[in-house]
């Protein structure tokens, strides 16, 4: 049984130790996973059908995870990313001749479910959790890191996002690809000095909303930094693809939110830009994660978090940390204790408890 520590009552709490704990981590990541990856790829790549599950933030990695075994595990349309309990409840069933990859940090009731129906159905089964977690009928275990002190995920998604990309390597032999993961964590570290973020979560915490848009692998990152902000900072916070964002959301946007881009470069750029042209009409921050040299997003952007210069598929890797960084931060400047997850509040407390009972 894990005894969890005691929870901290200032900065730095436990969320803080686990996001600068995301290089290392990367690092470490292959090591003891060697076999479960190539186990896993080989069966991958003779599957009919990969169904990629998870609930939360593991499902936004999965989702990831869906677009980088599409792409560079050419398993183009076979491969498809699904909330755990709806896939369970009302999706098609796994069979013989699938692969069901369940992606859970602690090892979620719904998600073991899930990958437990996958067994008794005759599929592949591949568990990707923290370490020291088990699920039952798993034919194949990928372990990330250690489980988090905080309840806010963040280290457990950033190597959940690692080792989906290093199986779609495999499954796919797709080296340049590998070689690319290799420096990711060099750039990482690079990224978390880059900010002063306490003073941009103090200036961003009197913000009415936020809203976070990403198109492509980073829609998925939009919902992340979404999650991260209201689990942490309590705060309304919504998350959209470009397109989505602009037919209709974007009539709720208002002066004092405080609109959140990922814009690398890709095939959602340009849409993306029209997301900030509006948000700059309507007088809403906006606060952009693009290339430094991306000179058309700094003109419609009040700030710009510099990304580092990889494939669009590896970008939700870096893009989600200064997400992080920010949801951290603005729970501190509003006094609240981000790795609790408003477990101390007595209405919440009282409503989960009621919930687990």
């Amino acid at each position: 049984m894990t005894v969890s520590p005691p929870p901290r009552a200032a900065h730095p709490y436990y969320m803080h130790d686990a996001i600068y704990a995301q290089p290392g981590a990367l690092r470490l990541l292959e090591r003891g996973n060697e076999g479960a990856l190539s186990a896993a790829a080989d069966a991958l790549r003779v599957a009919d059908r990969v169904w990629l599950a998870g609930v939360g933030s593991s499902w936004h990695a999965a989702l990831v995870g869906e677009c980088m075994l599409a792409r560079v595990g050419g398993l183009g349309a076979r491969v498809r990313a699904v909330v755990a309990s709806e896939w369970t409840a009302y999706g098609a069933p796994a069979d013989a001749r699938d692969a069901v990859i369940a992606v859970t940090h602690r090892g979620s009731r719904v998600t073991s479910e899930a990958l437990t129906r996958g067994a008794e159905r005759g599929a592949t089964t591949v568990a990707l959790t923290g370490r020291a977690v088990t699920l039952t009928g798993a034919s194949h275990a990928i372990q990330t890191c250690e489980l988090e002190a905080s309840g806010a995920h963040s280290v457990g998604y950033t190597t959940a996002l690692g080792a989906l990309a290093l199986l779609a390597v495999e499954t796919g032999r797709a080296d340049p690809t590998r070689r690319a993961l290799g420096g990711l964590p060099d750039l990482i570290a690079l990224l978390l000095g880059q900010e002063s973020w306490d003073d941009l979560g103090t200036r961003l915490a009197t913000r009415r909303q936020f809203w976070f848009v990403g198109g492509g692998p980073n829609a998925a990152t939009a919902r992340e930094g979404a999650l991260k902000l209201s689990e942490t900072a309590w705060l309304p916070a919504v998350a959209f693809d470009p397109e989505s964002f602009l037919h209709g959301a974007s009539a709720a946007l208002e002066a004092d939110d405080a609109l959140i881009l990922i814009v690398p470069p890709g095939p959602a750029r340009a849409r993306a830009l029209d997301v900030a042209r509006v948000a700059r009409a309507v007088g809403a921050e906006v606060l952009a994660l693009a290339r430094e040299d991306d000179r058309e997003v700094a003109s419609l952007a009040g700030e710009i978090i510099a990304l580092p210069e990889v494939d669009e598929v590896l970008s939700p890797i870096p893009a989600v940390i200064p997400l992080q960084l920010l949801a951290y931060h603005v729970a501190v400047a509003r006094g609240h204790n981000p790795d609790l997850l408003r477990a101390d509040d007595p209405a919440h407390a009282r409503a989960r408890a009621a919930l687990a009972s």
